[in-house]
């Protein structure tokens, strides 16, 4: 997600340059569906999609559409048991497919989803991968509002069918362009708005998780009461600083792709936003403290007549974060976010050797 958020970014100066995408995975591959790289000549380099192995070997091809104009289909194919493709032995045991095609600044379908990030909505791109020039390449992009733009390849009724079904299930899924002999894939990829994290509570040890939120390409609220705390000054890398009363924490702007996590340290601003964010069905909320204080709290609030159900209070979580052994504002800072990753991907946290199943989805 980030990468993208750097991508679009960097497009919004009218650079040009070579976007490569990846389409499809078949089997194992370090980077999955959605990965993106954008190059151009003047030695811009942002995003990968693999572990660095293919790289080098994209970036020739890439050249060659920078020049040509014509979008191209890569598949890198890593199945063989003594690979040594360009050399390295990639060892993925995969086949990848990208489209590569040449870019003027932020495309209609680009500026789209960055339209809908900004007003926290979910948007989707359409990619084709055919065999032919003319069945590659950026599509269409729609957002929950409508489409937003639609190549003249592509059918209108087909790009609001596919989009609409896209937003509904929230995941992303393939299609065929052009029924027949020259029909050609296409990926509806479903792009969420970047996760966006409130911390409740402007002391040192909200820096580090600050920090490392941002790092992740989150979007970072800091909320405090106290204003010598809430400070731009302290919370550079903020999106927002907000002073704000502890109880009216229901007044922020809450959406699915947001999640809380509480430490003020101080008990009687931690039960007037609890109040307020427990019941809003967000998909992790956080409390700083042991479980006694966690449970006292609750206490509090169920005589004040606040009424959980199983599927609200299986989303609290306290104390916050992973069992890491860290005591550091910095290693707690990344317990908390391992966590919130964790249970957004609904995966246990476990070591991933004790893991049976493959790591990623399959396409």
């Amino acid at each position: 997600m980030k990468e993208l958020q750097s991508i679009v970014h960097i497009l919004r100066s009218t650079t040009n340059g070579v976007l490569a995408t990846l389409v499809k995975v078949e089997g194992s591959s370090y980077r999955r569906v959605g990965a993106r790289l954008l190059w151009n000549p003047e030695g811009l380099r942002v995003g990968s999609i693999s572990g660095g192995c293919l790289e080098d070997d994209l970036i020739e091809r890439a050249r060659v559409v920078y020049t040509s104009g014509e979008a191209q289909l890569v598949v890198y194919d890593t199945t063989s048991e003594n690979d040594l493709v360009w050399g390295v032995g990639l060892g993925c045991h995969g086949v990848v497919h990208l489209v590569l095609e040449r870019v003027s600044g932020l495309s209609p379908a680009l500026k789209g989803v960055a339209d809908a990030w900004e007003k926290r909505q979910a948007a989707v791109i359409a990619l084709a991968f055919g065999d032919q020039p003319q069945q590659r390449g950026t599509l269409a992009g729609a957002t929950a509002q409508g489409t937003v733009w639609v190549s003249d390849r592509a059918s209108a009724l087909a790009v609001e069918e596919n989009a609409a079904r896209c937003l509904t299930s929230q995941h992303s899924h393939y299609s065929r362009w052009l029924e027949g002999p020259n029909s050609s894939p296409v990926l509806w990829e479903y792009l969420p708005p970047p996760l966006r994290l409130v911390i409740f509570g402007a002391g040192n040890d909200a820096l580090p998780l600050c920090h490392l939120a941002n790092e992740l390409g989150w979007r970072v609220v800091v909320v405090d009461p106290r204003a010598a705390y809430a400070t731009r000054a302290r919370f550079p890398l903020a999106d927002e600083v907000r002073v704000l009363p502890a109880d009216a924490a229901d007044t922020l702007t809450w959406d699915p792709w947001t999640v809380a996590v509480v430490m003020t340290h101080h008990y009687r601003f931690d039960v007037p936003i609890l109040k307020a964010v427990l019941p809003l069905n967000l998909g992790y909320v956080g409390l700083l403290g042991p479980k006694k204080r966690a449970d006292q709290i609750l206490g509090e609030l169920a005589d004040a007549g606040l009424k959980l159900t199983e599927e609200q209070r299986s989303r609290f979580h306290a104390p916050v974060g992973l069992d890491l052994g860290g005591s550091s504002p910095e290693t707690v800072a990344l317990a908390i976010a391992a966590e919130i990753e964790a249970v957004l991907n609904t995966r246990d946290a476990r070591p991933l050797r004790q893991r049976s199943a493959p790591i990623h989805d399959r396409s």
